[in-house]
């Protein structure tokens, strides 16, 4: 045996006690050892770190959020917050100080009018700027008078649309800072509760809610806040940004009931008036037969959607019971019955077919196999139980064969035999694919739209 055999075996036999102690060695000492590489192995790299000046040149850009027990952090955290949007409002221009600023347009505007509307050029508009003080400074930049520049032959804009930009951004701005208020965590985010403060606070200041008695106070901010994160948390991920909700007409539809002479079509289709919201919650206490606060799938089967925004009849439900089926399997429930809550979801889901939000909703209850696409079965799994009703109603079936045509005819999906949420939404008809497949009534007004059609034009010529 040569040195070189000797050396192998050498090797190999620690190799062997190595591997024998690593298997008697404890799990802590396992553990132990792990600790030990990886301290040396941040020190090291800590070392690099301090040693290396172009890493101080870094920001920090994480900032941990105090814990539950840090009490003393919290508070500081909340104060500052307070004491920094304090800051924010006392730089936004105040009603003396827009009147001021209209005073001051009115007086530099340029001649010749357009009709009654008065315009000022880009050398009268820094005039302007220049007398409107700090406050009014970022309004008056080239960037904003070329947004606003139209069609004018003299290269003017609009004293009034102007105006009416510098009162939307300092009003977009004002409720920016009262969100903020509510988001508690200063993340950029209102979870439920947080919306719920904010819109029990706004009641009072909103004329048009001034019948609501108190104790329907909670019911109606349940019914508010439900539109927001219907349409703005579709995963329900339970918080929604404030940027988005600045950026829907929600906040607009809710102000506009500080118009105390608002008119009774405009309170009707909106769904945050009193009216609208007594209508939804008085919906739920007729369908609750049996008074105990939730629906039964039994009761929820009188449900029907109105045809006119603000108008529903009770006890004239058209919606099958395979769809009602699904629901109570798709959606949360609790003891097999659904909340108010549960409830205000279905309501928006079905009164806004034609939105993506309550396009997704439905598909998720229509999507039987969850596949994440329509086929045919599902097709005809829900049609059945239309042609089912026609039979109970004395209407001759119709048959599926013609209808699943008709739906791929509108859809035109990518796939010739699948239709996804996207392809709904993108074809402009998943509305009325809803409606054939689900809703009996909604079925026969696409049988009968023709007819509907030549009625209503008969109707507008009388």
């Amino acid at each position: 045996m040569g040195l070189e055999d000797i050396g192998k075996m050498n090797i190999w036999k620690s190799l062997r006690i190595y591997n024998e102690k690593k298997v008697h060695r404890t799990e802590a000492e396992v553990k132990e050892e792990e600790v030990e590489r990886f301290t040396n192995l941040y020190e090291h790299r800590k070392g690099e770190i301090t040693s290396n000046k172009s890493y101080k040149l870094i920001p920090k850009f994480f900032f941990k959020l105090p814990s539950e027990d840090e009490l003393l952090l919290q508070k500081l955290r909340e104060e500052s917050r307070a004491v920094f949007l304090q800051r924010r409002s006392k730089e936004l221009l105040d009603n003396e100080e827009l009147q001021g600023l209209w005073f001051l347009l009115d007086k530099h505007h340029t001649p010749p009018l357009v009709g009654e509307d008065q315009m000022i050029n880009y050398e009268d508009f820094l005039k302007v700027g220049a007398q409107a003080g700090t406050k009014c400074q970022p309004f008056f930049t080239a960037t904003v008078f070329a947004k606003l520049l139209q069609t004018d032959p003299y290269g003017r804009i609009s004293i009034m649309q102007f105006f009416n930009y510098v009162m939307r951004k300092v009003w977009l701005h004002q409720t920016r800072i009262g969100l903020s208020l509510y988001d508690v965590a200063g993340q950029g985010f209102l979870k439920e509760s947080d919306l719920e403060n904010y819109i029990l606070e706004l009641i009072p200041t909103l004329p048009q809610l001034d019948c609501l008695e108190k104790s329907f106070y909670s019911f109606y901010v349940c019914t508010a806040v439900r539109k927001f994160f219907f349409f703005l948390d579709p995963l329900r991920t339970g918080r929604i940004k404030i940027q988005d909700i600045l950026a829907c007409s929600f906040l607009d539809d809710l102000l506009e009931l500080r118009d105390e002479e608002l008119p009774k079509e405009a309170q009707e289709s909106n769904w945050f008036s009193a009216p609208s919201a007594l209508r939804v919650y008085g919906q739920y206490l007729n369908l609750d037969k049996d008074h105990n606060g939730m629906l039964s799938k039994e009761e929820l089967a009188s449900y029907s959607v109105p045809n006119v925004p603000g108008k529903s009849e009770y006890g004239t439900g058209t919606l099958t019971p395979v769809f009602l089926d699904r629901v109570f399997q798709e959606c949360l429930t609790y003891d097999g019955e659904m909340d108010y809550k549960t409830y205000l979801d279905f309501v928006l889901a079905l009164e806004n077919r034609k939105e993506p939000q309550a396009l997704q909703y439905l598909y998720r209850i229509l999507d039987v196999q969850n596949r994440g696409h329509l086929n045919i079965f599902a097709l005809n799994y829900f049609f059945r139980a239309i042609q089912d009703q026609m039979k109970v109603h004395g209407q001759e079936p119709v048959s599926f064969e013609d209808v699943k045509d008709e739906i791929f005819d509108m859809i035109k999906p990518a796939d010739p035999l699948k239709i996804t949420l996207q392809d709904l939404i993108n074809s402009g008809q998943g509305d009325t694919v809803v409606s054939i497949l689900i809703d009996l009534n909604g079925f026969w007004t696409y049988e009968n739209r023709e007819v509907l059609v030549a009625e209503t034009s008969e109707e507008a010529e009388v």
